[in-house]
């Protein structure tokens, strides 16, 4: 590893430990030459995940964009921040151990549905009616009408 401040080619590991939920491994180094302290993170590389939107372009899959459009349907909801990466992280974790390559952008959005139905109900119906696009109110009331419904199981 080359030290960013003097360019030698000679660092030591002075401390390892796991980051980003175990994905990722934290590496504090130690030049050789200089003394200079820095981090480094090592992931695992991963196939690209591209997101079909419905316009037809494609795009990455982008987990901050996701967590974005949650934190949007959450705001002044009893939901902690954790539960929402939780969310993020089990998505595409189920997207990559299926070996998915290519999804639809309505696959994503009915999946962060599935998910955020069960933490919470208000946040579920904000993010559903952003993300199928209500063009009237009746449409709405059947989106409560089933949900209603479904908690009644």
């Amino acid at each position: 590893m080359i030290c960013p401040a003097c360019q030698y080619n000679g660092t030591r590991v002075v401390d390892s430990r796991p980051a980003e939920e175990n994905r990722s491994i934290r590496r504090r180094r130690e030049c050789e030459s200089c003394a200079f302290r820095f981090t480094t993170f090592e992931k695992v590389e991963e196939m690209p995940l591209i997101v079909v939107k419905k316009d037809g372009s494609r795009e990455e899959f982008n987990s901050e964009k996701v967590l974005r459009g949650l934190i949007r349907a959450c705001e002044k909801r009893p939901v902690s921040l954790e539960d929402l990466k939780t969310i993020v992280y089990t998505i595409e974790k189920n997207l990559r151990s299926a070996g998915i390559v290519e999804i639809n952008s309505d696959e994503v959005g009915e999946m962060v549905m599935e998910q955020l139905i069960d933490v919470d109900e208000v946040a579920y119906v904000r993010f559903a009616s952003v993300y199928r696009q209500y063009q009237d109110v009746t449409v709405f009331i059947e989106e409560l009408q089933n949900l209603q419904k479904r908690t009644k199981k």
